[in-house]
């Protein structure tokens, strides 16, 4: 199904929507009797996003305050074997096929290897990534790597060290890059890099593709979407996937190859001739949503079918309230039937959601 094929049904909360999903936005009576992760538009979430804490090590600016975002008390927080029995039941029940840990920032969990070791008990053979930003991961890298982590995505706006303080409000820039290569060492990959598309740093993106390119790691630039937890972001003012082409196109010969599998977010294209590419996710101009694959978990343990709808199903309270596994299956099958068509960035009234980035988990 096309972006537009989804988008033209409608969007619960922008413009127009089809009685089909107007009459019937809040019940799964009509939901088809199958396993997976169907939503009434067709797409199936095979990818799980699943948020750990809200605290982080960095405070930058399109996703945190620059106070952090307000503590959640730690009794609200799904343990370590609240989290595995989540991706158990994803995995076995509801056709999961890749797991993703994210924050807040990962490592700020203490026992995040525990977190990674009960995960892999019951997902075996399913990838068990994390998205990062790499502070500290030089001194735990191999006892993750042991624990079942298998890939990292670290996010990286710029290798020049005043603009990475400046964006982030943390001069921790060679901490970072520690970071990554120390998951390299310990054979955790690939290793991939996301950098936010940022006016401020547009200039610097020749200088990080080169550093990508020459540490062997994937870089993949991101268009800015309003998550930012102060609402700073206007459409007007970000930076598309043209203008990075054409920026890039300085110093590289682009060659478009498109994506190889239709759910993954990034265009690719190659680079100087070579096997070496650079992937743009296109959020915005471009959007992905008709072919979107994942379901999010918040790290109090609710269920989030979409970046920016504000609806959310609370997972937690059945799990502590007794239910089996079916059960818990049946909630995340319901909060996933009524998912949105798509972000409606572009829709008359879109308000962002009332969650930052950083609060609802990458």
């Amino acid at each position: 199904m096309t972006v537009d094929s989804v988008t033209s049904l409608g969007i619960p909360g922008f413009g127009t929507t089809t009685s089909a999903v107007a009459g019937s936005v809040n019940s799964v009576s009509d939901r088809p009797d199958v396993p997976h992760l169907i939503d009434r538009f067709g797409r199936v979430a095979r990818d799980l996003r699943i948020s750990i804490t809200e605290k982080c090590s960095l405070r930058c600016t399109y996703c945190m305050p620059e106070e952090g975002l307000p503590a959640i008390p730690a009794a609200a927080l799904l343990t370590p074997a609240e989290i595995a029995r989540v991706v158990s039941v994803s995995v076995r029940l509801l056709g999961i096929r890749d797991v993703r840990f994210t924050g807040g920032e990962p490592l700020m969990r203490r026992d995040l290897d525990e977190i990674l070791r009960l995960s892999a008990d019951v997902a075996e053979g399913v990838p068990l990534s994390m998205t990062t930003n790499a502070v500290g991961l030089e001194h735990r890298a191999q006892s993750l790597a042991d624990a079942g982590l298998t890939r990292v995505n670290v996010s990286l706006d710029s290798v020049d060290r005043e603009d990475f303080a400046r964006l982030t409000r943390r001069d921790r820039l060679p901490s970072v890059l520690a970071g990554i290569r120390a998951a390299q060492r310990a054979g955790i990959g690939p290793v991939k890099v996301n950098a936010v598309l940022m006016r401020d740093t547009l200039s610097g993106a020749v200088d990080l593709l080169r550093w990508c390119l020459d540490e062997g790691v994937a870089l993949r630039f991101i268009e800015q979407m309003p998550l930012d937890a102060d609402h700073e972001w206007a459409r007007a003012n970000m930076i598309d996937a043209q203008t990075l082409i054409d920026e890039l196109s300085t110093a590289f010969d682009l060659k478009s190859v498109g994506r190889a599998d239709p759910s993954a977010p990034a265009e690719e294209w190659s680079v100087d001739g070579t096997d070496a590419t650079v992937g743009i996710i296109a959020s915005v101009t471009r959007s992905f949503c008709g072919d979107c694959d994942r379901t999010r978990v918040t790290a109090e343990g609710t269920i989030r079918s979409c970046l920016f709808s504000d609806d959310e199903t609370d997972l937690r309270a059945a799990l502590r309230g007794g239910a089996t596994d079916d059960e818990l299956a049946a909630v995340w099958r319901g909060a996933m039937w009524n998912k949105w068509a798509g972000h409606g960035i572009d829709a008359d009234g879109f308000e962002p959601p009332t969650r930052s980035m950083g609060a609802i988990g990458g």
